[in-house]
């Protein structure tokens, strides 16, 4: 009976000092979970919520006893005050947990409004209403090759091997690096994929792939990802030498644990269902639906052994975290700066690259091409302006919108003034200002340097 009610993993849960239950906060985090927010959301909402009530408990009030003054001296506290003040984006982020609570807390009649006022029709949060620009940072062709081989893959700057790399698993972090940039999606769309999803048992390797994402994609929204034939082969050398040592040392973790496991005895449906026991029961599970948390404990039994159906999998057989990526990435990072000293290697940014610029890149890869494409089918046609279905059918921006799987075309919008960066051409354009005249200002000044006398020095 205790499992019925046993709360959804990753939900927080607040305990006060003689350990019970916080309300109405742990019943909040409870309908989160049941609305399956991530656990990543979940524990951003619960730290906003924490730092909140302990604000107000130091003024003697509570969450339904607040006033609007109140909840404005949090946001002042929390941007200029606090030992670790945060910017207005930050906010924005405690803003929306906050208004999420309090209409819980209308719905359950511990209030009866919001304790703050809606300043216009359609501002009706606490956040700062600033509208504040897509971050996009892409790489360029020369930057991507440097970061997939030397910084992920392990080898020299001039492609050859480098006999003192002490890197972990350069096959699999290339692979994965490839997988991103060419379907372009995000790091919990790619890296909890599992081998039916690309038609990788038993041996098979086709050479394309199409995976309908579900549960893993951001918000559950499901679009259709199609992968081509070079993410595929370069999946070839991780599936032959990395992956079955990988399970092969796991073997001991995973009978030990198999009881915690998703063990799958049979695939359903072409690939599409996966039947085996979870917590005692025979269950069977549409692939699709899965969430991260069920992926990572999925292992199938081949007779063999238990086989992880993760496709990238770490230490334990198990599939990596977030956190492990992260750690991926910043080995990469650290390797790229250490071999670009001297000047090889192409120009690096400020900060460490991120999995979602592989995203960016591959968005504006691909709405510039498809651009070029459309502008070459009217010069081919000859027409003055496209037909109404022929312009719906080859929109670029519809396009990428439906592949990215944004929910607005106005987030797949902000990318077009990234195609072609002004910035790049600020030399070029004021070439011909500097070089007017003849000495430039740098000439004269070291020219009047070098003359000397007290003529010069009383100037």
């Amino acid at each position: 009976m205790l499992a019925r009610f046993a709360p959804a993993p990753g939900t927080p849960v607040l305990l006060s000092e003689s350990m019970w239950p916080v309300e109405p906060l742990c019943s909040w985090f409870r309908e989160l979970a049941l609305n399956r927010r991530s656990p990543k959301t979940m524990r951003g909402y619960a730290y906003t919520a924490l730092m909140l009530l302990r604000f107000l408990q130091a003024r003697g009030l509570d969450l339904a006893s607040a006033s609007e003054a109140d909840l404005q001296d949090f946001r002042q506290w929390r941007l200029d005050e606090a030992g670790q003040t945060v910017g207005e984006a930050a906010w924005d982020r405690d803003a929306a947990a906050i208004g999420c609570l309090y209409d819980f807390l209308l719905r359950q009649g511990v209030v009866d409004r919001r304790p703050w006022r809606a300043t216009t029709r359609r501002q009706r949060t606490l956040a700062s209403g600033t509208r504040r620009d897509m971050r996009v940072r892409h790489m360029e062709l020369e930057q991507y090759l440097y970061c997939r081989d030397v910084g992920f893959g392990g080898l020299a700057p001039d492609g050859g091997l480098d006999q003192g790399f002490r890197g972990w698993r350069p096959h699999r972090n290339r692979a994965a690096c490839e997988l991103a940039l060419l379907t372009g999606m995000r790091i919990q769309e790619w890296s909890t994929l599992l081998l039916p999803e690309l038609g990788l048992l038993d041996a098979r390797r086709p050479r394309t792939a199409d995976v309908e994402l579900g549960a893993c994609a951001k918000a559950g929204h499901h679009r259709s990802v199609y992968v081509p034939g070079d993410a595929m082969e370069l999946l070839g050398p991780y599936l032959l030498l990395e992956r079955p040592e990988i399970v092969a040392k796991a073997q001991g973790t995973l009978r030990r644990d198999h009881r915690d496991l998703f063990v799958i005895s049979r695939l359903e449906a072409d690939g599409a269902k996966v039947c085996g026991v979870l917590e005692g029961r025979t269950v069977t599970r549409s692939i699709r639906g899965m969430d991260p948390r069920l992926r990572r404990i999925a292992v199938r039994e081949t007779g063999d052994g238990l086989d992880p159906l993760a496709v990238f999998i770490g230490a334990g057989g198990r599939m990596l975290t977030a956190s492990g990526w992260d750690r991926v990435r910043w080995a990469a990072w650290e390797r790229m700066k250490a071999a670009t000293t001297g000047g090889v290697g192409p120009e690096l940014p400020r900060r460490c690259w991120v999995y979602h610029d592989l995203r960016h890149t591959f968005a504006l890869r691909l709405l510039i091409y498809l651009t070029r494409l459309a502008l070459g089918d009217g010069r081919a046609q000859q027409l003055p302006m496209s037909t109404l279905l022929d312009h719906m059918s080859g929109n670029p921006l519809l396009q990428v919108q439906r592949r990215l799987g944004h929910a607005s075309p106005a987030t797949t919008y902000r990318y077009l003034r990234y195609l072609k960066d002004p910035m790049r051409d600020v030399d070029e354009a004021f070439r011909t200002w500097t070089a007017a005249g003849g000495a430039s200002y740098a000439d004269i000044a070291r020219t009047t340097m070098s003359l000397g006398g007290g003529d010069a020095a009383q100037g």
